[in-house]
């Protein structure tokens, strides 16, 4: 169910040539279809033998559709991150190679704390950049990385070989 309506692609977007990416929306037009993604990911978590999960971190702007649900099944906190200038208060940067030129997230200062054990969350992995980046947040706030979770892995991109933790994804593409 899941793989039938995520199985659709778009059009290269404006930025540059040859990119084309895997359209999650479809999953939220069936409320089973996003029970059954969020609960397959908690399950995952829990059976991963990670032990209690401190904070689920998501990504701008996709992450955030799940993430808090996710961390509130585990008993977590929910922490975003987000692209430069959204966030209000002080903030932690790191800047970050796209697929089409360079861009900056942030997370906000104590968010996470020293030691916490983190799960960062988004909908798709391509060449690992923007979890890389997130993975770099949470290190330099003092947090621990202890698993990349993601609804779609373009394996043939190898992003999760620049991550700093096991990598989970619920569906890969080969091509």
């Amino acid at each position: 169910m899941l793989t039938q309506l995520t199985n659709s692609t778009h059009p290269t977007i404006s930025q540059s040539q040859g990119i084309v990416f895997q359209d999650i929306f479809g999953i939220f037009q069936d409320p089973l279809a996003v029970e059954m993604l969020t609960t397959h990911i908690v399950n995952q978590l829990i059976s991963s033998n990670l032990g209690k999960i401190d904070v689920i971190v998501g990504l701008d702007a996709r992450g955030f559709l799940l993430g808090p649900i996710i961390a509130l099944r585990l008993g977590a906190a929910f922490v975003p991150v987000r692209k430069a200038g959204k966030l209000p208060g002080a903030t932690t940067q790191v800047a970050y190679t796209k697929e089409y030129g360079t861009d900056y997230f942030e997370m906000q200062e104590g968010a996470i704390k020293a030691g916490q054990k983190v799960v960062i969350l988004d909908d798709l992995i391509a060449t690992g950049g923007s979890a890389k980046a997130a993975g770099e947040l949470v290190a330099k706030n003092g947090g621990k990385t202890v698993e990349y979770v993601f609804f779609i892995e373009l394996s043939f991109l190898k992003g999760r070989d620049v991550l700093d933790a096991p990598t989970y994804a619920v569906m890969t593409f080969d091509d």
